[in-house]
């Protein structure tokens, strides 16, 4: 038999199936972050967002786990993040209601006081970074590279040269020397000239009986080192000793050297040994 419900049964049948209201969140809630929780406690929930069930993002779960304050500042994990998005997606509203656009705003005066720019605002690109400058490095790059090449290749030529005039040397005939002339020399104190100062041999080969003032020198042993201009290293006479007169004696047949300009450089020698550049000369030999 049909019995009609009590009317107390009917409102506590209906009380149980309507779920209660969704929390707004307040201007105070959304501006200092803190929301009460389902227990009453003001403290955050100790549940991980990244656990919590599909579907669970809601009002009411924002303002208990402080999901906007860990939003902004970075704290959520990535699906907590992608839901929160999604939520506010749906629910455009909520961001009116947390105020986002005055902590923004609150957000660009603090980067403005700290002499930040903003972070949509192209940031100029470093020097290293600008495409003329890289032009100009490789440029300049390329210029040293070969630089140092043609450097390089001149030093080894030099260097073959000399080897080849000294082979030379080596296997050169000497001519018997018919006479004998005595040359002074008065080097330049200052700097090599390219003036040559005498010179030696002729139609026939001699002897030039070289004498090389250094009287005003008061250095007493000296290295002489005899070069061909613009070619290479001839010799270098170490450990000579000035003679009473004080001059350097060199005796020179004129056809142990091909004809051309001859520097001469005299470095006096210190008490241990060390050269000092002291005077320069040049002297020419002829055939």
């Amino acid at each position: 038999m049909w019995m009609p419900a009590h009317p107390d049964s009917v409102a506590d049948a209906k009380q149980e199936i309507d779920p209660a209201p969704l929390p707004t969140l307040g201007p105070v809630a959304a501006a200092t972050g803190a929301a009460p929780s389902a227990s009453g406690s003001s403290g955050p929930h100790r549940i991980s967002v990244a656990n919590a069930p599909p579907g669970r993002m809601d009002r009411e779960f924002i303002l208990q786990h402080q999901i906007v304050e860990r939003y902004l500042g970075g704290r959520l994990p990535v699906k907590g993040a992608q839901d929160f998005e999604h939520f506010c997606k749906q629910h455009p509203q909520l961001l009116d209601e947390i105020g986002l656009g005055e902590r923004i705003n609150s957000a660009l005066r603090l980067l403005e006081a700290g002499g930040r720019s903003a972070p949509w605002e192209e940031r100029p690109q470093r020097w290293w970074a600008q495409l003329p400058v890289l032009l100009a490095l490789c440029a300049l790059c390329a210029a040293l590279a070969i630089t140092t090449l043609w450097t390089t290749s001149k030093l080894s030529t030099q260097a073959h040269k000399s080897q080849s005039l000294e082979q030379q040397l080596a296997a050169q005939a000497l001519d018997p020397a018919q006479t004998t002339r005595r040359i002074t020399v008065i080097p330049n104190r200052t700097a090599p000239s390219a003036r040559s100062l005498a010179v030696i041999g002729g139609a026939t080969a001699e002897f030039g009986d070289i004498y090389i003032d250094m009287s005003w020198s008061r250095y007493t042993s000296f290295n002489l080192t005899i070069d061909r201009i613009d070619q290479g290293r001839v010799a270098i006479l170490h450990n000579l000793q000035k003679d009473s007169n004080g001059n350097l004696h060199l005796v020179l047949n004129s056809s142990a050297l091909g004809p051309g300009d001859y520097a001469l450089t005299i470095e006096g020698l210190t008490w241990s040994g060390q050269p000092v550049a002291q005077a320069w000369a040049t002297v020419s030999i002829a055939h």
